[in-house]
């Protein structure tokens, strides 16, 4: 239990790092650039496309985003696989031709409620904006969005202070920024409208929650899974 969620927590982080976009990496990682397919990072990484999809998570490997941070080399300790070789790297290709046919397309598969009270201060573009601010006084509690499993509860992720990320399902997680008090832990399951923290201002120069939603790993625009207020 403890391992998968570990690697739930690994491939959380790497999703939300797709929202950093500048900095320097951890070696075994690397930073998408402008034109990059997994397929290019692959070889130029000498791995295959399917351990960077295993690696990060990706059911789709398309669908990557220009500074988005991806592991490259196994975590210390962990065991490679046959897909290493030349063979499974042919046989890979195989699979992850079928994968990119049969690929479900994006849309709201979850139904999520408001996961604070207050002014949207700052909108979703995709570019410089990957979720919602929203503007409250401190302590204004932070609710689930929806039903899922806390896999991380931090501060290690730099500009985005105390944060949660909920998983809810293989496409979707919410990540929760800002707070000033996180009230549940990694590996907790929590319920929708479920209080999970109160709003801060920690990495932030007003107090609000930042909010996001990630499908399959890219960044969705929030306000098409929330009820209009």
């Amino acid at each position: 239990m403890q391992k998968e969620i570990r690697r739930l927590v690994g491939a959380s982080l790497i999703a939300v790092l797709a929202a950093c976009g500048t900095g320097p990496v951890a070696p075994g990682f690397y930073r998408v650039e402008r034109g990059d397919t997994v397929y290019k990072i692959a070889r130029e990484n000498r791995t295959t496309v399917a351990n960077i999809k295993r690696w990060n998570g990706l059911t789709n490997p398309d669908a990557i985003e220009v500074g988005q941070v991806l592991r490259i080399a196994p975590a210390a300790g962990s065991a490679t696989t046959a897909e290493s070789s030349g063979a499974g790297a042919a046989g890979s290709a195989k699979s992850d031709a079928r994968a990119q046919v049969s690929s479900p397309k994006a849309g709201p598969g979850v139904t999520l409620v408001w996961p604070a009270q207050g002014s949207v201060i700052r909108s979703f573009d995709g570019k410089n904006s990957k979720g919602i601010d929203i503007a409250n006084a401190a302590g204004t509690p932070v609710v689930a969005a929806a039903t899922g499993n806390v896999v991380y509860a931090g501060n290690g992720l730099r500009g985005y202070g105390n944060m949660l990320i909920v998983k809810h399902d293989d496409e979707y997680l919410t990540a929760y920024a800002h707070n000033r008090v996180l009230l549940v832990k990694e590996g907790q399951t929590v319920q929708q409208g479920q209080q999970i923290a109160e709003m801060g201002d920690t990495d932030s120069n007003r107090t609000m929650l930042h909010f996001e939603v990630r499908y399959m790993g890219r960044s969705a625009d929030p306000a098409k899974y929330l009820p209009p207020r």
